[in-house]
């Protein structure tokens, strides 16, 4: 199977059980940044605050990716494509040159991450780009391999991970704080720490349709992909902010170190980074696909994870905004979510899937679509201060709707 495959994919061929889906989703969100999340609110917020923060976002912005994913199942057709029909093809496009491009961020993110607590360990500071390197290689070997292979390494990996984020959860629980990481003076507003986690959860929705199309059952896709984005965030958002507090830093090394696990917080990082990674190289390769149809899949997954790679090597400056870097990421996909929302769940829009696919015949941009998208973006900015997602959300849908039914009209 080709490692970057467009071509939609026949009912008889979506074989995939839920599980592996379930397990793909899972094994994307078991990640080091997932902790980080946490840690960002440990500088910020109380226990209590933080925990409501964690459950509301991290459930809500799984629902946002979940009631999407059936249209994979339903028509076979990876996200970017279905994004054709409420965007038109250059606002699809452009949809995907900004998921291209922030893909690189996050495999750099997580490789920097992998490498920082593996160089503790074996190798000092000076080897941390070595690990960087290897790790990176790693993932885009098998994601070259397809999607079979994926599912396949998850399978291996997701029980590695279990054991030893279990025996992490019971250090960071049974731990005391070490140095007690001050939680600001004057702590931003509850909604904004909302936005940072439904910003984090929602950085997985352009893939709504990618691994879905495989899985035959709509249903099943979309409790497969709901349980794999909640099940980590609420494990592992409120371990990083316990991690914080006993480490007394938000630095991903420092709070590993702290636990004195050693090698089995490693095997966490390193495995988490890898699957991961299968899934930001995989989503960019689609999406350069919809760039340059001429490419080929396993060019691209090449060229994506290796130059994701080098950009982890070249700086580990990654973390310095990483709260900024959800916020941002939440202005621009809340609301083409909110476009996703109301054309394929509340408009209930079948995908015609010969006509996506002759792009000589479609329109640049869809009115509705790129008329929301901007109204919705607006919003999230202006309502940043008191928080912005659900604002954003309501815009973006309730315009699309209505310049929708104003042109039929």
């Amino acid at each position: 199977m080709d490692a970057a495959d467009l071509s939609p994919i026949p009912e008889t061929q979506r074989t995939q059980p839920a599980f592996d889906l379930f397990l793909i989703f899972l094994a994307a969100n078991v990640v080091a940044t997932t902790l980080q999340t946490g840690a960002v609110l440990a500088s910020r917020y109380g226990g209590r605050d933080a925990m409501v923060l964690v459950v509301v976002g991290a459930l809500f912005g799984a629902l946002l990716v979940a009631v999407l994913a059936p249209v994979g199942s339903r028509f076979g057709v990876p996200s970017m494509v279905a994004a054709r029909d409420p965007l038109g093809l250059r606002g699809a496009q452009a949809v995907s040159g900004l998921l291209y491009l922030t893909n690189f961020a996050w495999i750099a993110v997580n490789n920097t991450i992998a490498a920082s607590v593996c160089s503790q360990l074996l190798g000092g500071p000076g080897s941390a780009w070595v690990w960087s390197a290897a790790i990176g290689v790693a993932a885009t070997l098998i994601v070259a391999r397809g999607p079979r292979a994926v599912g396949l390494a998850d399978r291996i990996a997701v029980p590695l991970m279990a054991m030893a984020g279990f025996m992490l959860t019971w250090a960071a629980f049974t731990l005391p704080a070490r140095v007690e990481l001050a939680v600001a003076v004057a702590p931003p507003s509850i909604l904004w720490g909302i936005d940072v986690v439904i910003g984090y959860q929602v950085s997985w929705l352009l893939m709504f349709a990618d691994y879905s199309r495989y899985t035959r059952s709509p249903g099943a896709s979309a409790t497969a992909v709901f349980a794999g984005l909640a099940i980590p965030a609420l494990w592992l958002m409120p371990l990083g902010w316990s991690l914080a507090r006993i480490a007394g830093s938000d630095d991903p090394g420092a709070m590993l170190a702290a636990t004195g696990m050693g090698w089995w917080a490693a095997l966490l990082v390193v495995l988490a980074t890898v699957t991961t990674n299968f899934v930001n190289i995989y989503m960019s390769s689609l999406a350069w696909r919809t760039l340059a149809p001429q490419s080929t899949g396993t060019g691209s997954v090449w060229v994506i994870g290796l130059v994701g790679t080098a950009l982890g090597l070249i700086s580990t400056a990654w973390l310095t905004s990483f709260a900024d870097l959800m916020v941002l990421l939440g202005s621009v996909l809340v609301p083409v979510g909110g476009i996703f929302l109301a054309h394929f769940v509340i408009l209930r829009s079948k995908v015609d899937v010969a006509a996506i696919y002759q792009t000589a015949a479609m329109p640049a941009f869809n009115l509705a679509g790129v008329a929301a998208w901007v109204l919705g973006f607006a919003v999230y900015k202006l309502a940043a201060p008191i928080g912005a997602t659900l604002p954003a959300l309501a815009t973006s849908m309730a315009v699309f709707l209505l310049v929708r039914r104003l042109a039929r009209a």
